[in-house]
């Protein structure tokens, strides 16, 4: 008996091949793993009474403060300092300040001893019948000229910066003082320059050049150095009495002439100027000693 034929297989779709093989698949389900999540624990703080809230305060108060002093004691220590400076050059500048005035004081002294002595030797004879050599010895002294330089470099310049106010009040108020006097002496010479140059004129018409020199030379050798005090050696003496003796020609024997010259000469208030500088002395020397005692300077 002939055996039956199977029908042949055919090929599944391929669509069926993709649903078969996706319900062959076996997905397993995901499970995300849980996170552990971190914990922060504060730790215990104890809570500060108001005792220690006040102690803090008061430890920062005390620091800020005694910075606070330390800047000042910083700043006083410099200004000292700077005080110290100030006070050695103005010590030097009053010193020599001082040299001049005494200087300036027994020069105008003499002038003013010898104008004396001219104005009284005119009043009282003749210019004719008066040695000419007195007249020459004392009318030389007319014309006499002696100007006080004050050294106030330092004072300026503290004055400019405002390093004043390192002084002491009272002696920054000593130091003004003594700066403004000089100031009005100095302007008392600037101003008598006008007269000075009128009484310098009118001398060269009354006495010879060539004798005014040597008048002027026996009185440097009389009065040499910056105090112009008189000698009263008998050589130095001698030889004014031998000068007055030559009795040297005058240009002029005019009294008019004279009198206009005396009146020049007294216009010059060479007693005032002397008042003026003893002032300005008194001042100094007592600035001096002020600063010296205030900064122990030399």
């Amino acid at each position: 008996m002939p055996r039956k034929k199977s029908p042949p297989k055919t090929a599944p779709p391929k669509d069926a091949e993709i649903v078969q093989a996706a319900t062959n698949t076996t997905t397993e389900p995901t499970h995300p793993e849980p996170q552990v999540m971190e914990v922060h624990h504060h730790p215990d703080v104890e809570k500060k009474g108001i005792k220690e809230y006040l102690l803090e305060g008061l430890m920062i108060f005390l620091a800020v403060f005694m910075g606070f002093i330390a800047e000042n004691i910083r700043e006083d220590y410099t200004e000292h300092k700077k005080a110290d400076a100030f006070a050695t050059t103005m010590v030097s500048d009053l010193r020599e300040d001082t040299a001049q005035l005494k200087g300036y004081i027994a020069y105008y002294n003499l002038a003013r001893m010898n104008v004396d002595t001219l104005m009284t030797l005119l009043s009282t004879s003749d210019v004719k019948n008066t040695p000419s050599g007195k007249l020459y010895l004392y009318g030389l002294w007319g014309g006499a000229q002696h100007l006080f330089i004050p050294n106030n470099a330092t004072y300026e310049q503290m004055k400019s910066t405002g390093a004043l106010q390192f002084f002491a009040k009272k002696l920054a108020r000593q130091a003004a003082e003594y700066d403004q006097l000089c100031r009005g002496m100095t302007t008392l010479d600037v101003g008598e320059e006008a007269i000075y140059v009128e009484v310098r004129k009118l001398r060269s018409q009354i006495f010879e050049f060539q004798y005014n020199t040597m008048s002027n030379n026996l009185w440097n050798k009389i009065s040499p150095g910056p105090g112009y005090l008189r000698s009263h050696k008998a050589a130095d003496i001698a030889s004014l009495d031998s000068f007055i003796k030559t009795n040297p020609p005058l240009l002029t024997y005019d009294k008019s002439i004279f009198n206009q010259y005396v009146e020049l000469v007294r216009s010059r208030y060479i007693e005032r100027k002397v008042k003026i500088a003893d002032t300005v002395l008194v001042h100094a020397t007592t600035l001096l000693s002020a600063i010296k005692k205030e900064y122990d300077a030399e």
